[in-house]
């Protein structure tokens, strides 16, 4: 089931902070298996009611993006390492924190959230 060791899963998951949007090429050049940017990659709109809303890339902020959530990496990877994440875990605990909930089930050897 695990397509990367785990010394990778701890650095990748170490980089997602749960509000981050990862371009495809930032993807690629850090080896993330193929088959997963093709079933995590999307296209994301910006809203413009908060700022928490809004895409920002290096040269300002952009009315869509394509690219993987990181918050959606980390649970793949959680899934690659044999822990099981509850459909509704992001719903229940929000980005930032399901990120962190799965750093520490991988570093704690925990099999569920």
């Amino acid at each position: 089931m695990n397509t990367l060791p785990r010394h990778r899963v701890l650095a990748l998951l170490a980089e997602c902070t749960g509000d981050e949007i990862w371009s495809v090429a930032h993807c690629r050049s850090r080896r993330i298996p193929e088959p997963w940017i093709e079933e995590l990659a999307d296209a994301y709109e910006s809203g413009f009611q908060s700022d928490r809303e809004t895409i920002y890339t290096d040269v300002g902020m952009t009315n869509q993006y394509h690219g993987i959530r990181d918050v959606d990496l980390a649970v793949q990877l959680a899934r690659s390492m044999g822990i099981q994440v509850d459909d509704h875990a992001l719903a229940r605990l929000g980005r930032n924190r399901l990120v962190q909930a799965i750093k520490e089930a991988v570093m704690n050897g925990d099999d569920a959230l």
